[in-house]
């Protein structure tokens, strides 16, 4: 499949927030393209059992593609915290239990941060993998990564974003990722820089 024709993707997700970021990094490249989500297509959530971001993705793509008949783009993406041992990693969107909302999740997060607040701030960065498959058999799905480093505050600032942003500061620009215009932020973060080499590989 070549981007460069115009074609249907379906975007594996039922995240609004997701939805529109990718949306807007499609939009910026002016790609010939359908976006059709997981959630308009009626396609529940595949069970995300791996162990992880490239499983899930894995896991993520393929089944949008088998359900739904089309080449299918999958994000697994979260916020690893070196001092957690990698936490909330994977579990990022349910770090405080199954539908828990950002709100909840970020409480979750500071709560289990509280013992190594101090001198020291503490390092964080989000990761995210992609895999593109074009049917869901595809033998050879693509896949890329990429991760953006940060801090991660005592309290939120910011109303932009969504999942960690609030909290996610980023020092050289003493901004959070829920302070950065969509433009800058698809710019610089793990989901923007694996898009941009994705279609690379693609196109």
């Amino acid at each position: 499949m070549n981007f460069l024709e115009p074609a249907v993707l379906v975007l594996a997700t039922h995240n609004a927030g997701k939805a529109a970021e990718f949306q807007h990094l499609f939009n910026q490249y002016h790609l010939p393209l359908t976006i059709k989500t997981q959630k308009e297509l009626n396609i529940k959530a595949a069970s995300e059992d791996g162990l992880g971001f490239v499983d899930n993705a894995l896991i993520k793509a393929r089944h949008a593609a088998r359900l739904s008949g089309q080449a299918a783009l999958a994000d697994d993406s979260g916020l690893c915290v070196p001092v957690l041992q990698g936490r909330p990693g994977i579990y990022s969107a349910r770090f405080a239990g199954e539908h828990a909302t950002d709100a909840q999740n970020n409480q979750a997060l500071l709560d289990a941060l509280l013992p190594y607040r101090g001198q020291q701030a503490i390092n964080a960065y989000y990761a995210c993998v992609l895999v593109f498959v074009r049917h869901a058999a595809d033998p050879m799905p693509i896949i890329v990564e990429a991760t953006w480093h940060g801090e991660i505050l005592a309290t939120p600032q910011g109303e932009g974003g969504f999942g960690y942003d609030a909290l996610f500061w980023l020092p050289d620009l003493q901004q959070t990722a829920a302070q950065l215009t969509p433009d800058v932020k698809s710019t610089l973060s793990h989901r923007g820089q694996a898009m941009r080499e994705l279609i690379q590989r693609l196109t």
